[in-house]
């Protein structure tokens, strides 16, 4: 536990801290747009996927 205080206080005191702050920012803004994406495609997709078998069953039909 002394270990994990000692190395707070070098991130608190040094440049590393506040580049990992920003770092983890920056992720977590690429993971939410990463998601956002995958949720629109996703319903593209299945827009596109009811479309079609609305056409084809009135092609059969």
């Amino acid at each position: 536990m002394e270990k994990f205080v000692t190395m707070a206080r070098q991130f608190r005191d040094g440049e590393d801290g506040a580049a990992m702050v920003e770092y983890t920012v920056l992720l977590a803004i690429i993971t939410v747009a990463v998601i956002a994406t995958v949720i629109l495609v996703g319903t593209w997709v299945s827009g596109q996927w009811t479309a079609l078998n609305a056409a084809l069953t009135t092609a059969t039909a």
